[in-house]
């Protein structure tokens, strides 16, 4: 078994010797961007122009002949007959309606006054009982 653990201990030595190593380079290589905070130059391009293009000459659109509105013939105005006249009828004369007499309600009998039941009332002087437990007076 202990022959297992040697190669092994010695390789994690070496990974954590390398990634030690490795961490020190990037704190001294990155110490310039602290020191120096100027920006890079960038370098002025030419603005793109886009070529012209030539103008299209579209073709000219067909004419199309207009067409005169049809004429309607203008018909004569029609006459209505009158409308004969009706006599007013008569109103007639409605009978008077005799008069009903409506019958008497019947007297109710006067109900007797009802008494509410008084509810029972507890004595002001109740002791509660406590919820801890009882002192003893005798020792043990």
């Amino acid at each position: 078994m202990a022959h297992l653990h040697g190669p092994s201990s010695i390789l994690l030595s070496l990974l954590v010797i390398t990634l030690s190593l490795m961490s020190g380079k990037e704190v001294v290589a990155s110490r310039h961007l602290l020191e120096e905070p100027t920006l890079p130059k960038v370098p002025e391009l030419p603005k793109p122009e886009l070529p012209t293009l030539p103008k299209v000459e579209l073709p000219p659109l067909p004419h199309i002949p207009t067409i005169p509105e049809p004429k309607l013939p203008t018909l004569p105005k029609p006459e209505l007959p009158t409308v004969p006249q009706v006599p007013a009828l008569e109103k007639p004369e409605l009978l008077p309606l005799p008069k009903l007499e409506t019958p008497k309600l019947p007297e109710l009998p006067p109900l007797p006054k009802l008494t509410l039941p008084t509810f029972p009332t507890l004595p002001k002087d109740i002791p509660f009982p406590s919820l801890s437990p009882p002192h003893s007076t005798t020792t043990p």
